[in-house]
This record gives structure tokens, C-alpha cells and sequence, in this order.
């Protein structure tokens, strides 16, 4: 038997969730094409006969414009430690950046072994892999590269088959059926995140948060009640949108796959609301439980 702690630490809109995603062949963490998506330490178990891999997807690490960057930069480093790997997860098609540099300085303080992930290789040929390999090999000690494309399930397998040299427990941490830690109340409001990140223009994603205030599980239908918070109003009326379409087509695309979720028929009321600069409040952000690692 073969155990340990993974992390997935990377600049945003690298693919971490669906690096994630792809390895439990399960939904544990939302994605979408906007940076910023992941605000939470997600696990996800991976299982099979004698190993068990438990991942943590970790916030992108960027430059902190608000109290809220700078506790979600935070979360990430603080998965650095304790861990038996972490996975520097990298968009090769990007190539480097000034936030790989930053992150790299950051790791040099870690102990654990980090392989190098360099994902999106659906969209290079081989020459240009190379080179990104090429460009980041010598500015920190790796102890392996896997090339990925976590969209399509590229080499994945092989990213296992690399994790498992470096694991040194031997103890099954749960059960084999569970995927995550997560709970489904965390799950159903970032569901509800998800679709507006899909449906709305750029800026209002980092804008709002979800926070389910009510579940009630009756016989025949589950009701569910979402906070949509904003930090203001004019982020309110196009979350909203004419005659409230947008707000009622979000909640009919997370209300069917909350209800392929739970199994059971879901009634599903969104709630939007104002709370002026919510991200520089620490009163909101622990409410919402983005400090509760500390």
C-alpha cells in the first residue's frame, strides 16, 4: 500500500481543476476560461489497488489586489508544506511568466520533491514542447517533468505512475468510495459560482461569491438557497440581467446538475445581494469561510 499528499499549486487559468478533475474522473472543483476560478483548498482522493493519492487543488497565485488575494495566495502556500509532492502546474502554451519566477522562489523553501506539469501540450508540437521544457529546467531543481493536457486525459496516467515514486505512507486516509472532503453544501454554491463565471462578462467573476443559507431535504424535492454577493450594485443588475433572464438561465443550468449531483428533484432559489468591497472586509471573508485555514 502506497499513500501520501499531493498539491497543485500554479499561476491562475493553468488548468490545475481540470488537471484535478481528470485524475478522480470526477467534478470535485469547478473550472471555466477565466482566471481566479479556484478560491478554496479542494481535495480530490484518487484510488486504486494499493495506492491512494490524496490531491489538493489550490488557489492560482497571482499578485494580491485585495485582503481576499492575499488570504486565497496564502491558502496556496500554505499547502506547500506537509505534503509528499507538489505538482508546479504550468500553461506550456503561455510558457514563463513573471508569476511562475515568484512561485519558484516560493518553493525553494519546500522540501517536498516538485515535478514540473506542463500542460495544454494539446496545442504544441513537439519542437515547441522542447523548448518550454528547455526554458524551464534550469531555474529550479525538478524532480521530474510530465507533459500533460489534462482536457483531453494526455499522460495523465504517466503523472500517477511519477507521483508514486515519491510517496511514503502506507495508510488508507478514506474510504475508497469518496473522492473528496468537500460537502455537498460547499459543492452546490460553487456550482451556482460556476455558471456565472460561464454566463458573465470578464470583470464580474471576481466580483461576486456564493453562499448557500439554507438546504432542506424533503421526501420528493430538495430546496436549496443561494447568496449571489457582489461588491456593487451595478455588478448586481447585469448578474441579474433584463427582466432577471440571466439570473433565471444560471439557475437552470446549476439546478439540473445539482439535481444529477443529489439524485433527487431540486427546487432552487438565488438571492442577489450588495456588500460593498466584501473582498477588503475581514468580517465577510470569514463568514465565508475564506479564513478558516488560519
Amino acid at each position: 500500500m502506497k499513500s501520501g499528499f499531493v498539491s497543485i499549486i500554479g499561476r491562475p487559468n493553468v488548468g490545475k481543476s481540470t488537471l484535478l478533475n481528470t485524475i478522480v474522473n470526477c467534478k470535485v472543483a469547478i473550472t471555466s476560461n477565466k482566471a481566479g476560478t479556484t478560491r478554496n483548498l479542494i481535495q480530490g482522493i484518487y484510488n486504486e489497488k494499493d495506492l491512494q493519492i490524496v490531491f489538493v487543488d489550490t488557489p492560482g497565485i497571482n499578485r494580491p489586489m485585495n485582503k481576499l488575494g492575499k488570504v486565497l495566495n496564502k491558502q496556496s502556500y500554505t499547502a506547500m508544506k506537509d505534503v509528499d509532492v507538489i505538482l508546479f502546474v504550468v500553461d506550456a502554451l503561455a510558457g514563463l511568466g513573471k508569476g511562475d519566477k515568484m512561485i519558484l522562489d516560493n518553493l525553494s523553501k519546500s522540501e517536498a520533491p516538485v515535478i514540473l506539469v506542463l500542460n495544454k501540450i494539446d496545442k504544441l508540437t513537439n519542437e515547441e514542447l522542447m523548448f518550454r521544457i528547455n526554458e524551464y529546467k534550469d531555474l529550479f531543481p525538478f524532480a521530474e517533468f510530465v507533459p500533460t493536457s489534462a482536457l483531453k486525459n494526455d499522460n495523465v496516467d504517466r503523472l500517477i505512475q511519477v507521483i508514486q515514486k515519491y510517496l511514503t505512507d502506507n495508510i488508507k486516509y478514506y474510504d475508497e468510495d469518496i473522492v473528496t472532503n468537500n460537502s455537498k453544501y460547499f459543492m452546490l454554491s460553487e456550482l451556482v459560482r460556476e455558471k456565472l463565471m460561464q454566463k458573465t462578462i470578464e470583470e464580474v467573476p471576481h466580483s461576486l461569491t456564493c453562499h448557500l443559507i439554507n438546504y432542506e431535504e424533503k421526501k420528493n424535492v430538495i430546496n436549496v438557497f443561494i447568496d449571489i454577493i457582489v461588491d456593487r450594485d451595478s455588478i448586481k443588475k447585469i448578474v441579474i440581467g433584463k427582466q432577471g433572464e440571466r439570473l433565471k438561465e444560471i439557475g437552470i443550468l446549476a439546478r439540473q446538475e445539482m439535481e444529477e449531483m443529489l439524485g433527487k428533484k431540486v427546487y432552487l432559489e438565488l438571492y442577489v445581494k450588495t456588500i460593498k468591497n466584501w473582498k477588503d472586509r475581514e468580517k465577510y471573508l470569514s463568514e465565508l469561510g475564506f479564513m478558516d485555514f488560519e
